[in-house]
């Protein structure tokens, strides 16, 4: 028997919240949405004209800010069409589809992203020396293509994996963006198949990638202690601060929703706006507030912008 999916629209119910509160979140989250825009370009556009940050960590930088920009606007500007037009719930079927296999796409790009550079950090802490050769422009080209592939990879098997089901009804989403658990609850069909493969092929992948940088970072940790002078140490805990602040934000939210036994829907929710929406904010601020060369090459830029319009 084909699976045919009934289904042609689907309905997004969005955030739980009181109505009155519809324009006050449409307002603060159309604020975060343009900053992590704005704040993502900056950092891509400041470490473009500033040779002094054509380094290994700035190269993975850049994939960071550019899969934060779009990440967040995968499901921000969707969401924010739900808070102040009924009509705006409605998302076709394909749309769904597109919607859900960019999230994880991007989603799980960034995971492993996270896993590279927690490895570039540790090679640059703990061996010094040998970091240039180890970290060549061909080695960063290929770890940073390999996480693109990985996570389209990643994603084409859970979006094909959820989407293969028949949907007959009911069509009303219980989140404010197309994700695996929820839609699997409206699926006309036995769905422990797929929730196994959830939580293995999300949960315990991004379990995975957390470990590593948990293991990448206790070897920095070690290696930092040795390290005779205090203005040494310092910089290298500032260095890799900035990094374990934006990666326990991405991290603990997602593993909180995709490794959980079931499904609260209004706590998945609330804890999903963590990683969609107030950690692509974090990226640039994180970068840019604890970042001594990052302030210096913006000064450079603002600097050079103002000369230029004397």
């Amino acid at each position: 028997m084909t699976n045919v999916s009934l289904v042609t629209t689907f309905f997004l119910m969005g955030l739980p919240h009181a109505p009155a509160m519809d324009i006050p979140l449409w307002g603060i989250f159309l604020v975060i949405y343009v900053l992590t825009v704005v704040g993502n370009l900056l950092i891509l556009l400041v470490i473009k004209v500033d040779s002094h940050l054509h380094t290994p960590m700035y190269y993975f930088l850049i994939n960071l800010s550019f899969i934060d920009m779009w990440f967040s606007t995968v499901t921000v500007p969707k969401m924010l069409m739900t808070l102040v037009s009924p009509g705006g719930r409605a998302i076709s079927f394909p749309s769904c589809v597109a919607q859900l296999y960019s999230f994880h796409f991007l989603g799980s790009t960034e995971c492993f992203l996270y896993t590279v550079m927690s490895y570039d950090r540790y090679l640059a802490i703990s061996h010094p020396l040998r970091y240039a050769s180890m970290m060549s422009g061909r080695t960063c080209a290929l770890l940073a293509t390999s996480t693109w592939l990985s996570g389209s990879l990643h994603s084409a098997v859970q979006t094909t994996l959820t989407f293969r089901l028949p949907y007959c009804g009911p069509s009303q989403i219980q989140h404010y963006f197309c994700d695996a658990p929820p839609i699997l609850k409206l699926a006309c069909a036995d769905t422990s198949v797929n929730e196994m493969v959830i939580f293995v092929n999300i949960g315990v992948m991004a379990l995975g990638c957390f470990l590593l940088i948990v293991l990448s970072y206790v070897s920095i940790v070690w290696s930092i202690l040795k390290i005779c002078t205090s203005e040494g140490r310092h910089r290298a805990f500032q260095t890799c601060a900035s990094h374990c602040i934006v990666v326990l934000c991405f991290f603990g939210p997602g593993l909180f929703i995709y490794l959980r036994p079931g499904s609260r829907d209004a706590v998945d929710g609330v804890v999903a706006v963590f990683y969609t929406v107030l950690t692509p904010l974090l990226n640039p601020v994180v970068y840019t507030l604890r970042n001594k060369e990052v302030k210096k090459a913006l000064f450079k830029v603002r600097s050079k912008s103002i000369f230029t319009q004397r």
